[in-house]
C-alpha cells in the first residue's frame, strides 16, 4: 500500500475543497450574511491549513494500483464530506454532526435527500454551498483533480475507474488528464447552457445557478420547500430535458463532438435509456390522467418525475405520494434502474441491466442447446468474462447491503414502504422516497443510527460499493 501517495492526494483534495468553498463565501458577502460567511471561511481555512502543507513535497514513489486507487477514492470522499459539513455545524443551521454529515454526503453523492424541514429559512450562502456540492460531486472531485494535476506513474486511471459510475470506464484520449479535461469541458458547457435557458425563462440568477447545480450533478437539492413546483412550466421543461441529458453517458457527447452523431445515437444503452423513459411516461400519463385538468400538465408532471427518478436527480413538481399505486411502483422500480454508465446519475445503471437481461437469455439458450457457444455482446463488442464477473459481484453485494440496510433502519419502527424507499433512495443516490420520506417530506424522521446507515448507503452507492467495502477488508491494509 502506497500510504505516502494516498496522503499526498488527500492533501490535494483538501486544498481543492478549501478553494471550492470560497464562491459560497462570495455569495455570503453579496447577501450580507456575514456570520454564515465566516463559518464558510473558517471551514475553507481549515481545509487549506490541513491540505496544502501535505502537497508541498511529492512522494518519490507515485505508483499505485487498483487497490490503492479504490482506497484513495473512498478516503477522499469521506474526508471531503466531513470537512464540507463543518459550515452547517459551525453556523448552527444543522447542529447535530450526524445530520450535518448526512446532508453533506447527500450533496456530494448527488443524492438530494435532506433532513432540513424548512429550506427557505436557510441562509443563501449555505444554500449555495449545499447545491454546489452537487455540481462538485456530479463529475467527481478526483476527476477534477486529475484534469489539472498531472500524476506520473501511469496508474492514475485507477482513480478515475474507482470514482466514475458504471461497469467500465474508457479513456477518450491517450492520457487521463486530457480525458478528465474533456469531460469537464462538456460538463461545464451543459451547465452554462442550462443556466442561460433558465434565465431566458425569467428564473432569478441565484435560483438558476443552484437548480442547475442540482440538475448537472443529478442531485436534486431544492432551494425551496416545494422543490421545483413553483417554477413556470417552461423552466420545468428545461430542467426535465437537462436531467435526461445529464443522465446520458458522456462518451455519447464526445462522439457527437467529433462528428460521430450516428454512432452515438446507435449506442444500445442510450436507446434503452430513452425507451424506458418514454414507456414509463406514457404508462404514468394514462394512470394519472384524471388527476390533472389538462393533457399538457399531465405530461409535464409525468415526464418530470420519471426523468427525476431514473436519473436519480430527485426534484419534484408534484407530490407523487398521492399518485395511484401503479405509478408509484413504476417510480420505485426505476429508482433501481438508474441512468447510463459514465453519466452523473446513480442506480444500478442501464448498461448493467442490459447485460443482466442478456445473461438470462444466454442461460436459456444453453438449456436448449447445451453444446452451443455464445457470447454476450453490447454494441457489437463482446462483454469480457472479467466484466461479467464484476457485474455479478456488484449485484450480489448490492442486494446484500440493501437487505441489511432495510433491516437496520426498520429498528425505527416506520412502515415498510418508507424504509424500503428510503434505502433505495439513499443507495441509488435519488433523494425523495415514498410515504414518510416522500417528495414534500424529509429524512428527519429517522434516528441518528438510521441516519448514519443511510449516509453510508449514499457513499456506497456513489462509489459503486467496492471502494468503500475495501476500507473494511483487513487484507487491504496488509503489506505484501
Amino acid at each position: 500500500m502506497n500510504y505516502s501517495m494516498i496522503i499526498y492526494i488527500l492533501g490535494w483534495i483538501l486544498s481543492c475543497e478549501g478553494i471550492l468553498i470560497l464562491p459560497s463565501y462570495i455569495v455570503a458577502l453579496v447577501y450580507g450574511e456575514f456570520a454564515s460567511g465566516n463559518c464558510l471561511l473558517i471551514a475553507a481555512a481549515l481545509c487549506l491549513i490541513l491540505g496544502f502543507p501535505i502537497t508541498r513535497k511529492k512522494p518519490s514513489d507515485s505508483v499505485f494500483y487498483t487497490k490503492e486507487g479504490f482506497v484513495t477514492v473512498a478516503l477522499c470522499w469521506i474526508v471531503i464530506s466531513i470537512m464540507g459539513s463543518l459550515p452547517f455545524v459551525f453556523s448552527g443551521v444543522i447542529p447535530n454532526p450526524i445530520d450535518a454529515l448526512f446532508e453533506t454526503v447527500s450533496g456530494f453523492t448527488t443524492t438530494g435527500a435532506s433532513i432540513l424541514t424548512d429550506v427557505d429559512a436557510i441562509p443563501k450562502c449555505l444554500i449555495f454551498w449545499r447545491s454546489f456540492t452537487h455540481w462538485i460531486g456530479g463529475m467527481g472531485i478526483l476527476v477534477f483533480l486529475l484534469a489539472f494535476i498531472p500524476m506520473n506513474g501511469g496508474y492514475h486511471m485507477n482513480l478515475m475507474k474507482a470514482e466514475s459510475p458504471g461497469p467500465s470506464v474508457e479513456k477518450l484520449f491517450p492520457t487521463v488528464q486530457s480525458t478528465a479535461k474533456t469531460l469537464y469541458k462538456m460538463y461545464l458547457f451543459l451547465t452554462v447552457l442550462q443556466v442561460i435557458l433558465l434565465l431566458i425563462g425569467k428564473m432569478p440568477l441565484f435560483d438558476a445557478l443552484t437548480m442547475t447545480f442540482g440538475t448537472a450533478g443529478t442531485g436534486g437539492f431544492g432551494i425551496h420547500n416545494d422543490s421545483a413546483a413553483s417554477y413556470s412550466p417552461y423552466c420545468q421543461y428545461i430542467i426535465t430535458i437537462f436531467m435526461i441529458l445529464f443522465g446520458v453517458n458522456f462518451s455519447v457527447y464526445f462522439l457527437i463532438m467529433i462528428h460521430k452523431t450516428r454512432k452515438a445515437l446507435q449506442t444500445e444503452e442510450i436507446r434503452y435509456y430513452l425507451g424506458i423513459i418514454a414507456a414509463c411516461v406514457l404508462i404514468i400519463m394514462f394512470n394519472i390522467r384524471h388527476m390533472y385538468p389538462t393533457l399538457e400538465e399531465t405530461f409535464r408532471h409525468a415526464a418530470f418525475q420519471v426523468a427525476s427518478i431514473i436519473t436519480t436527480t430527485g426534484y419534484s413538481t408534484t407530490d407523487f405520494n398521492y399518485w395511484p399505486e401503479l405509478s408509484r411502483n413504476i417510480l420505485l422500480l426505476i429508482m433501481f434502474v438508474g441512468a447510463c454508465a459514465g453519466s452523473t446519475g446513480g442506480g444500478i445503471k442501464v448498461s448493467r441491466i442490459i447485460i443482466l437481461v442478456k445473461s438470462i437469455g444466454q442461460e436459456l439458450r444453453h438449456f436448449i442447446h447445451p453444446r452451443s457457444v455464445t457470447k454476450i455482446t453490447v454494441d457489437r463488442k463482446v462483454v469480457s468474462s472479467e466484466s461479467l464477473r464484476g457485474i455479478y459481484a456488484f449485484l450480489a453485494a448490492y442486494l446484500l447491503i440493501f437487505v441489511i440496510s432495510v433491516l437496520l433502519v426498520s429498528l425505527d419502527n416506520l412502515d415498510g414502504i418508507t424504509n424500503i424507499s428510503a434505502v433505495a433512495s439513499a443507495f441509488n443516490n435519488i433523494g425523495p422516497g415514498l410515504n414518510e420520506v416522500g417528495p414534500l417530506a424529509n429524512f428527519s424522521v429517522y434516528s441518528n443510527f438510521s441516519t448514519f446507515i443511510l449516509t453510508m448507503d449514499m457513499l456506497a452507492g456513489r462509489l459503486e460499493i467496492f471502494p468503500l467495502l475495501l476500507l473494511f477488508t483487513p487484507e487491504t491494509w496488509k503489506k505484501f
